[in-house]
C-alpha cells in the first residue's frame, strides 16, 4: 500500500497593483475603508468581525470577513484569523467589528479578545495596529483611546 501525502504550495497573487493600493494613515482612513466594505443593510442587524490586512507600508492588501454572528455577538476563531493573516503575507492588521446597537463602547469581552489577539500576534511578528468598533455613524479606536 502506497502512502499518499498532499503537497502544500505557497502562492501570492495580488489583484491590485502597488501604485493603486490604499494607504492607511490613521484610524479615520481605516474606518472609511472598512465602512466601504461593510453591508449597510446589515450593520445594525447583526455583529460581524473583519480584519483589514496590510503590508509593512500600511497599504491595504484586503479586507477579510472572519465571522458573522447575532445581535449580541460573533465568534472569533483566532486560528482562522491567523491562517488568513499568514496566507495573505500581511505584516500588519487592523481588527474591526460592529455593534448593531450603535453603542461604540467596548465590552470587557471586546477588550479581552483584542489583548489575546495582540499577544498571539507578537509571537508571529505581526503588528496589530488598532481595533475598531464601528457603526454607520462613527467608530471607536482602541489605539486613539490609549487601549
Amino acid at each position: 500500500m502506497k502512502n499518499i501525502i498532499s503537497e502544500i504550495e505557497l502562492k501570492y497573487s495580488p489583484i491590485v497593483i502597488k501604485q493603486e493600493r490604499i494607504s492607511i494613515k490613521d484610524s479615520s482612513s481605516a474606518y472609511k475603508v472598512l465602512l466601504n466594505n461593510w453591508n449597510m443593510d446589515s450593520i445594525e442587524l447583526y455583529e460581524e468581525f473583519k480584519v483589514l490586512l496590510l503590508n509593512r507600508a500600511n497599504e491595504v492588501l484586503g479586507v477579510y470577513a472572519l465571522s458573522k454572528g447575532g445581535i449580541h455577538g460573533t465568534v472569533v476563531d483566532i486560528k482562522l484569523l491567523f491562517a488568513v493573516v499568514l496566507k495573505s503575507a500581511s505584516s500588519c492588521v487592523i481588527l474591526a467589528h460592529n455593534h448593531p446597537s450603535g453603542n461604540l463602547k467596548p465590552s470587557e469581552a471586546d477588550k479581552n479578545l483584542y489583548f489575546k489577539i495582540k499577544r498571539a500576534a507578537e509571537y508571529l511578528d505581526i503588528n496589530v495596529l488598532d481595533n475598531l468598533i464601528i457603526s454607520k455613524d462613527g467608530y471607536y479606536s482602541f489605539n486613539d483611546e490609549g487601549e
